[in-house]
Parts: structure tokens; C-alpha cells; sequence
């Protein structure tokens, strides 16, 4: 079965054809490279400047003030070091979370098959279309005095950790991928004996490793992105993650250091979809196992 392209075979074979293709496919990798690295470079080469070469009209595109002193003074001062630890904590702390709570109910609904579980999925699900900021508020209320137990969960992570399990989006994810493993493997470990949290335990997880990386990556970047939220709950400046910390901290700093301090910031997320890439990829695309 041939496969249709914008130039034939029989076109590209020749030199018109040729430098044609060539030429589409150098203008589109390069507009696309240029879309997605030219904000990039900009961040980092602004954080090399000196303050009046930062805000010069035009602007220079290779640094002419070459001042690296910039990103040791942004640690210093706006004291990364413990934003940083902050962020971490409160990013894989939400991922343990998530990994026992949401895979508990990802395998339930897929597996165990409780009653009302497809309108359970349906309600989960239809709580994707609803725009974020319109749950912000009565989330607010709810840690400000939890139900049952009243108690104020503001400037404690819990506050940060307990709305982030309840994300539907990767219940949904982990769901498909629970479906397509074979219910004839389940079924051989239950008449060996096994549990069902056996079965999740010793043949559900290990397969699912792809879509655990994919689920862990969506929850430590989801919280490390963050910043309405944290700037709500979470206003003891020493608990505060990174993205607010440095903006409560900005006011009076030079705007070269504060270039230099979101780079920082930026460079772990970027250093996690640098190395997970094919992971990310072949668990969204990951729903089928080969015999």
C-alpha cells in the first residue's frame, strides 16, 4: 500500500523535486525551531546582560555585557535554594498522591467494573469542562475549613497536595491503558490465587510502566507550573514555591536578575521533557500489548 504525499515518488526522483522538498522542509523545521527556541535563547542571553543593555530598544541579540554574576546573585537573593526545596516537595508529594489514589481508581473503574462506575467515570470526566478558575473559589473555602473535620489547611501542603489528586484527566489516562491489557492475564492470575491487589501489585503496575511515567510527569509539572493556586494558600513567604516566591520577591530587584531567576526556575521542567521525551510520547501512544 503506497502512501500519498504533497510531491510524488515519481517528482522527487528529480532535481526540481528534490531541492522543492528540501527547500519545504528546511523553511518548516526551521520556522518551527525558531518558534519554539527563539523565546528560549532570549531568556537565557537576557539573563546575561547588564541592566541598561536589558532594556535597550532594539535590543541586542548576542550579549554585549556578558555578566553570569547575574544567576549566582538571583540565588543569593531571592533565596532559590529553599524555593526550589519547596517546590520539590510539594511537586512529588502530590505525585506520591497521585500514583495510589488515582491508579486505585483508574484500576477499579477499568477492572473491578463497581456499580454506577460508568456514570462515576462520566462525572469525573465532565469535570474537564469546567474552566479552572471558576473551581478556585469554593476550593479556597473548602481548605480554609475542611468539612468534617474543620480544619485550615492554608500554609500547609496539604492544601496543595489534596486538590491535585482529584484530576480526572489522568484517571481517564490510566483507565484506557488498565482496558487494553488482557482480561485472559487477569483472569490466569486469579485462578493461580491471586488478589486482585495482587494482581495489580505484581501484573497491572509492571505493564503500565509507560503510562505511570506519563501520569508522574503530568503531576510534577502541574504543580510546579502553578501559581494562582499556591499564591492563595500558601502566603507564609518560607512555604512558598518558586513561580510565587519570585514575585513576591521581584519589587526592587534589577529586571536582569529576575531574568536570570526564571530561567532557573524554567530549566528543571525543561530538563524533565529533555531526557522523558520518548517516554512521554510512547505512553500517551502506549493502549495495546503485542503477543
Amino acid at each position: 500500500m503506497s502512501t500519498r504525499t504533497l510531491i510524488s515518488p515519481a517528482a522527487l526522483v528529480k532535481a526540481r523535486g528534490k531541492r522543492l522538498y528540501w527547500s519545504a522542509f528546511a523553511l518548516v523545521t526551521g520556522g518551527f525551531t525558531l518558534a519554539f527556541l527563539g523565546p528560549l535563547y532570549w531568556l537565557v542571553s537576557s539573563g546575561f546582560k547588564d541592566t541598561q543593555e536589558v532594556v535597550r530598544t532594539p535590543p541586542t541579540l548576542v550579549p554585549e555585557s556578558f555578566t553570569p554574576e547575574n544567576y549566582s546573585r538571583a540565588w543569593e537573593v531571592m533565596d532559590l535554594s529553599g524555593l526550589l526545596f519547596n517546590t520539590f516537595y510539594y511537586a512529588f508529594g502530590a505525585l506520591l498522591f497521585q500514583l495510589v489514589l488515582d491508579v486505585a481508581a483508574a484500576y477499579s473503574l477499568s477492572k473491578l467494573r463497581p456499580v454506577l462506575g460508568k456514570a462515576i467515570l462520566g462525572m469525573m470526566l465532565a469535570t474537564l469542562m469546567i474552566p479552572a478558575t471558576v473551581l478556585v473559589v469554593p476550593q479556597y473555602l473548602t481548605v480554609l475549613d475542611v468539612p468534617i473535620i474543620e480544619r485550615n489547611l492554608l500554609n500547609s501542603p496539604w492544601a496543595i497536595w489534596l486538590p491535585s489528586v482529584t484530576n480526572a484527566f489522568n484517571i481517564f489516562l490510566l483507565k484506557r491503558f488498565f482496558d487494553s491489557i488482557p482480561k485472559e492475564l487477569l483472569d490466569a492470575a486469579s485462578m493461580d490465587g491471586a488478589s486482585p491487589m495482587r494482581i495489580l501489585w505484581s501484573i497491572v503496575l509492571p505493564i503500565s510502566r509507560p503510562i505511570l511515567g506519563v501520569v508522574s510527569i503530568f503531576a510534577v509539572v502541574g504543580v510546579w507550573k502553578d501559581f494562582l493556586w499556591p499564591m492563595l494558600t500558601l502566603p507564609d513567604p518560607a512555604k512558598q514555591t518558586l513561580n510565587v516566591g519570585i514575585y513576591s520577591l521581584s519589587n526592587g530587584v534589577p529586571v536582569n536578575v529576575l531574568i536570570a531567576a526564571l530561567t532557573i526556575a524554567s530549566l528543571p521542567t525543561l530538563l524533565v521533557f529533555l531526557v522523558f521525551q520518548r517516554n512521554i510520547m510512547g505512553g500517551l501512544t502506549a493502549g495495546s500489548l503485542k503477543g
